[in-house]
């Protein structure tokens, strides 16, 4: 049926034709592009291709959890989290790898994954050297070189930013109420949930800065221990380098001398360096731009994996990446690569997993602030089918906070690394009405029901309008309903975890903690990375050790981004009918009007997506509430910690 309708889409589209004809003829050719040296200067090409050899691992250009899809779902960033650490992993038990050389650049990535890249080198580097390069490094960085580098050099012009933990929240409340003059009705379930603060008060309640304080606390202790351990290379902290990983930022002579890092160089001063002393004769490249570890993105088998519609590989274990904010459907573009976790896209992949028999087990790697509440109870529900006939395994990166949470705790084990931050268990609801600011600029927004000169009918008819505050009774409907998802999440995360709901309520309210916290709480099982988790699903599905793992995506095949149908099989019109039957169970509102989220504020957005990029998933973990909701299972506030 799927090469039926491939082949009708290239007879109604002669274009396409000339594309596929262009391919062929380049395969005919023989036009392989030929893999490239680390470096690609001509020096580097007239280095030997075989013998001993330094392998080349690349961060340079950061370590998203999941790659970016670029037009019509082909090419993007291509060099995931998940990736690198299968690159580390090939080239320790590649013989002819006599050591890593390590390329940082100035790039920076979360403290989860800094954790558990220094954590997958350091066990290299008890058989064979590491040697790391950074133009610059940060916290995060510093992290993950101080664990796993033999030896660590950076620019003579760079910096080593070592300046401590901490967060920062925005408040906005003397802006938003006093000079702009809109009316906040934002409401929480879950004292610590913090959700109205950054937009009602000038600074934290007790409540928000002791649950903050105490994920904060955790996470300095395992930052500083893992720069004290990884520097003191004897499994002893050394108190020195403790001292100086909280009094930067340094330049590259101090950082030296307070034994941050080893040596003050350029990047080919260090690789030569790196060629000496593990006597080698050559680079080679296993991961970053060029290394071959693309999947064929961009060439002749990428192209015709997304006309086809072939997935990235068949194993037993699939790995789902469910990275970014939780919504029912995305509103991207379709030639634009798709970013987040949708109920549509990741439901239909979920829907696909359950019915192949050939996958034996599932690991589901989350990254996320949460969303979308129902969202987040449909694809609730569609994992726990899963888990009905496979094994699941969560590995939680920097982030599993409420929705993500709640994905989370369908898991049969949960793992997560000591400085992820878990929990956020609580509901946020309300909107920002604009009526006031209007008036202080003389414009009037009357409101006229049907049931004339009632008063309250107004009230209620205008529960929607971004132009009238909600009145009292209102806001109660609104709690009510927001009670309403909180119970059904502390009952999810019951299911999910076989535990009583008391024990989940203990640590709800919207608190979060550490990893090492969630896992004293119940709220985790494990603490480990990626890696750890993949292991304990092969034994869970009682399979061999090295059995294989397929990435399993939604990247947008080349003929449905056109419009050649919409995908939905039998399983997925199923699926789709079970999904509107479970959306029944969930407290709702009525559909909002577009303007109620305190985001769309004009130029906001724009000024989020591109001068604060960290903060995007935060803000979209919010968006539903301008959409078809009033309320989220989200992190109420932007959470990044540096």
């Amino acid at each position: 049926m799927t090469h039926r309708r491939n082949a009708r889409w290239v007879r109604r589209a002669p274009w396409l034709s000339a594309v596929v004809a262009a391919g062929v003829l380049c395969a005919g050719a023989g036009c392989k592009g030929r893999a490239r040296t680390s470096s690609g200067s001509a020096a580097a090409e007239k280095e030997p291709r075989t013998g001993p050899a330094v392998g080349v691992i690349d961060v340079t250009q950061g370590l998203p959890e999941q790659s970016t899809g670029g037009m019509l779902g082909l090419g993007g960033r291509k060099h995931t989290f998940d990736e690198v650490l299968r690159a580390v992993d090939r080239a320790h038990k590649d013989t002819d790898i006599k050591g890593l050389f390590v390329r940082f650049g100035g790039t920076t990535f979360g403290t989860a994954r800094a954790e558990e890249l220094g954590a997958a080198l350091e066990k290299v580097r008890k058989d064979k050297p590491i040697f790391c390069h950074g133009d610059g490094y940060t916290n995060q960085t510093m992290l993950a070189a101080a664990r796993g580098c033999s030896k660590i050099f950076v620019s003579p012009a760079g910096e080593v930013e070592t300046v401590g933990i901490a967060a920062q929240i925005v408040y906005m409340r003397k802006l938003l109420a006093d000079e702009l003059h809109l009316t906040i009705d934002f409401l929480q379930v879950g004292k610590f949930k913090g959700a109205e603060e950054p937009l009602t008060r000038d600074g934290p309640s007790p409540e928000a800065r002791a649950s903050l304080e105490s994920v904060l606390a955790d996470i300095r202790s395992t930052w500083l221990t893992g720069i004290g351990e990884g520097r003191g290379r004897d499994g002893k902290v050394r108190t020195e380098v403790v001292e100086a990983a909280e009094d930067g930022p340094f330049p590259a002579k101090k950082a030296k001398e307070r034994g941050l890092i080893d040596e003050v160089g350029y990047l080919d001063e260090a690789r030569e360096a790196a060629k000496k002393e593990m006597g080698a004769v050559r680079d080679e490249l296993r991961f970053g731009a060029g290394s071959g570890d693309d999947d064929g993105a961009g060439d002749l088998g990428g192209l015709v994996r997304a006309l086809g519609g072939e997935g990235r590989g068949r194993a037993p274990i699939a790995l789902v990446r469910a990275t970014g904010s939780i919504s029912m459907s995305s509103g991207g573009g379709i030639l634009g690569g798709q970013e987040g976790i949708t109920e549509k896209d990741l439901g239909k992949l979920v829907a696909r997993i359950e019915k192949n028999d050939a996958v034996k087990a599932l690991v589901l790697r989350i990254d996320s602030p949460g969303g979308s509440a129902l969202a987040s109870d449909l694809l609730w529900h569609r994992l726990m089918r899963v888990r009905a006939k496979k094994p699941i395994v969560v590995s939680v990166g920097d982030m599993a906070a409420s929705g993500g949470y709640y994905l989370a705790s369908t898991a049969n084990v949960i793992f997560a690394d000591a400085t992820s931050i878990v929990g956020s268990i609580g509901v946020v609801g309300g909107k920002i009405a604009i009526g006031g600011a209007l008036e202080s600029v003389g414009v009037h927004a009357e409101t006229f029901p049907a049931k004339a000169g009632d008063a309250k009918a107004g009230a209620r008819a205008g529960y929607s309008s971004p132009f009238v505050a909600w009145d009292g009774p209102t806001r109660e409907r609104v709690l009510d309903s927001m009670t309403g998802i909180y119970d059904l999440f502390l009952a999810r995360v019951a299911e999910g975890r076989n535990i009583p709901v008391e024990k989940v309520a203990a640590s709800a309210e919207g608190r979060i903690f550490s990893g090492r916290e969630a896992k004293n709480r119940g709220l985790v099982d494990e603490i480990g990375g990626l890696t750890a988790a993949i292991a304990k699903a092969r034994e869970l599905a009682k399979l061999d050790g090295d059995a294989a793992v397929a990435v399993i995506d939604n990247t947008p095949k080349f003929l449905e981004a056109l419009g050649g149908g919409s995908g939905m099989d039998e399983a997925g019109e199923e699926e789709h009918a079970t999904a509107e039957k479970v959306a029944g169970a969930l407290p709702q509102l009525p559909a909002s009007a577009p303007g109620s989220l305190p985001i769309s504020l004009p130029g906001v957005g724009a000024w989020v997506e591109h001068v604060a990029p960290d903060m995007l998933p935060f803000v979209s973990a919010l968006a539903p509430l301008a959409a078809q909701e009033h309320q989220v299972v989200a992190l109420p506030y932007v959470l990044v910690v540096h």
